[in-house]
């Protein structure tokens, strides 16, 4: 288990603001409602959730057009 995989990334008008890293998909994805909640609401805010072992965006928020 890679303990860095799942990175989550909050860019706020364009700018990272906050990051996180966990090793298990499914408790990355749970951040994700809590960040939305927390942070939602800053300037152009973007969550990005990304598998950094195969460089795939998992899913993004909010979702894209």
């Amino acid at each position: 288990m890679t303990p860095d995989r799942f990175h989550l990334t909050l860019t706020s008008a364009g700018r990272p603001v906050m990051q996180g890293w966990w090793p298990v998909e499914a408790t990355a994805r749970d951040q994700l409602p809590v960040w939305v909640g927390s942070w939602g609401t800053l300037p152009d805010a973007r969550i990005t959730l990304v598998d950094e072992e195969t460089g795939a965006t998992l899913t993004t928020w909010p979702d894209e057009p």
